[in-house]
């Protein structure tokens, strides 16, 4: 149905950011209650207000989680900007963990060998040519 909430993406990308906050102390953060929070991070919709103020938070459009006329995703088809205190493996970690396909200990080690991997690729131990 057209306007359903991709609530496993919301989770992930709550639940990634939050890291390892208590959910209380993030739930006063972004004005909602810690019990409300628990029930987002297990992917259950949120009322109008509650998705405002998590959005809010995390620095993105309520329309990142909007699904389309078919159920399908828009952030699949256009690219999404980071929220802000998010890097790039923490967005694709909470990809990961919200594809509903990937068993969650498979998204844990797909995060953690990405993380891994792109903290080399800064330091510049892989990445780089080597001179012919």
């Amino acid at each position: 149905m057209a306007g359903d909430i991709n609530v496993r993406e919301l989770a992930a990308l709550v639940r990634s950011k939050r890291g390892l906050r208590g959910l209380r102390a993030t739930a006063q953060e972004i004005g909602i209650s810690a019990a409300t929070l628990s029930r987002v991070e297990q992917a259950k919709t949120p009322d109008l207000e509650t998705l405002t103020a998590l959005c809010r938070w995390l620095g993105v459009s309520q329309d990142s989680f909007i699904l389309g006329e078919r159920g399908e995703d828009p952030s699949d088809s256009l690219a999404m900007p980071h929220p802000p205190g998010m890097s790039t493996p923490e967005v694709i970690a909470a990809h990961l963990r919200a594809d509903k396909d990937l068993p969650s200990e498979a998204a844990d080690t797909l995060a953690a060998m990405i993380q891994l991997t792109y903290e080399a690729v800064i330091r510049g131990e892989i990445g780089k040519r080597k001179p012919q």
